[in-house]
């Protein structure tokens, strides 16, 4: 079975403007799915993955001889094991440029699962030849089966996306506990534990192994749950830190391993001259839930639910889910989605930076959160940029006016 993703459309985009596309995201997320089942099958690219030992041999010792055996259009996956072959790929992409009857878009489609080792060759050897896109897992309209649009909290969006039925607390912290990694919805026999049991260890071999020392491993997984159970709260290293047995600088090391790798999203604090006293911390969001409730050990989603680590993971879900609208379109999230918080413990879940005006957004786990819920909205009024809609994503069942900006706004409209 295969889940149609909402990324396909920017791919094949790219695919027309560039002629080398890279496909990066966290490992197992739909990347060679994606790309085997709509674009190998419908644009006829050949394809090779470098998890094959032979192939990378091959490459190591002729790189040259590599591509000239596998002809474009040609998708190579995990291009992380066959980084030699970047400058090879420039050389081939600038000759195929300079013939005026040959077309060069779309010669090559690269995927790969290490973004911390990659981003840098890929900038050296393929700058202004590549283009890149990210793939998380799946967002609840995919799993649904309905398209979706990067979000934003204005009434006409909230109108199109509004579902008339009642959201059931217990069906979405099912889905929180779930998660986003597709093999789950294909496969519904495999448990979470099971998966994420699995996921962690290939994380652990296949990624971390040659970044850390081996004696740092356990430390590491340590780390990873602490991370895991501080998801949808400030980043203060200090902490961190502490709580995991290492040192500062080691603290920070790893947290750019986990952002790199795609596995956690630092949510930047806004902030211009006019808004003053904020605290400029990022805040950690999980990018897959299943995997958070995993590492935090929680065995149930009843049990996930009844806690005191529902508001964060219930918060954390809102947030991914809008940060992947973003990437889906091919958009950085990090131009138009922050958090507000400052020293007087003023603070918003999320605020969107749309055609010059700010939408402040509240997440609450809550049927009717009530007015006070949108009470630190008025700290942005001192920002030059204008404060437009906003609201409450909330589990009401129905889109609710709370003033003339403002809404509460079901889950089902993200």
């Amino acid at each position: 079975m295969y889940i149609t993703r909402n990324i396909e459309a920017k791919i094949n985009d790219m695919i027309g403007k560039f002629p080398v596309v890279l496909i990066t995201g966290p490992r197992q997320v739909g990347k060679t799915t994606v790309l085997s089942e709509t674009i190998a099958k419908v644009k006829g690219y050949n394809y090779v993955t470098l998890d094959d030992p032979m192939i990378r041999s091959l490459i190591k010792d002729d790189p040259m001889l590599f591509l000239q055996r596998y002809e474009t259009p040609l998708i190579i996956d995990e291009i992380q094991y066959g980084k030699e072959l970047l400058p090879y790929i420039k050389i081939i992409v600038d000759k195929r440029n300079m013939d005026d009857n040959e077309k060069s878009s779309g010669m090559y489609i690269l995927t790969g699962s290490q973004m911390f080792r990659m981003m840098k060759d890929v900038s050296e050897s393929l700058s202004g030849r590549a283009g890149i896109l990210n793939l998380y897992g799946l967002t609840a309209n995919e799993i649904n089966g309905t398209i979706e649009k990067s979000f934003i909290p204005t009434y006409n969006y909230i109108k199109d996306r509004y579902q008339n039925y009642k959201p059931n607390i217990n069906e979405v912290f099912k889905k929180i506990f779930r998660g986003s990694m597709p093999k789950l919805y294909i496969n519904n026999k495999i448990t979470e534990s099971e998966y994420f049991s699995s996921y962690v260890a290939t994380y652990l071999e296949r990624d971390i192994r040659d970044l850390i020392t081996i004696k740092d491993e356990n430390k590491f997984l340590k780390f990873l749950a602490n991370v895991a159970v501080r998801t949808g709260q400030e980043l203060i290293y200090e902490k961190l830190a502490k709580t995991s047995d290492v040192d500062i600088k080691t603290a920070k090391s790893w947290i750019s391993i986990l952002e790199s790798s795609g596995i956690i999203y630092l949510l930047n604090s806004y902030s211009n001259n006019d808004v003053k006293r904020i605290i400029k911390r990022p805040k950690i969001y999980f990018m897959d839930t299943g995997l958070a409730c995993y590492l935090a050990r929680y065995i149930d989603s009843r049990t996930l639910e009844i806690s005191a680590f529902s508001g964060a993971i219930f918060e954390t879900y809102v947030v991914t889910e809008i940060i992947k609208t973003y990437i889906n379109e091919g958009l950085n999230p990090k131009l138009y989605l922050y958090y507000y918080r400052d020293t007087n413990q003023n603070e918003v879940d999320l605020i969107i930076v749309r055609n010059n005006s700010l939408h402040p957004i509240e997440i609450k786990k809550s049927t009717n959160p009530g007015k006070k819920s949108i009470k630190n909205f008025n700290v942005l009024r001192r920002s030059v940029i204008p404060v437009a809609e906003g609201g409450v994503i909330c589990m009401c069942d129905q889109v609710i006016p709370i003033d003339e900006k403002n809404n509460f706004i079901p889950i089902s409209c993200i």
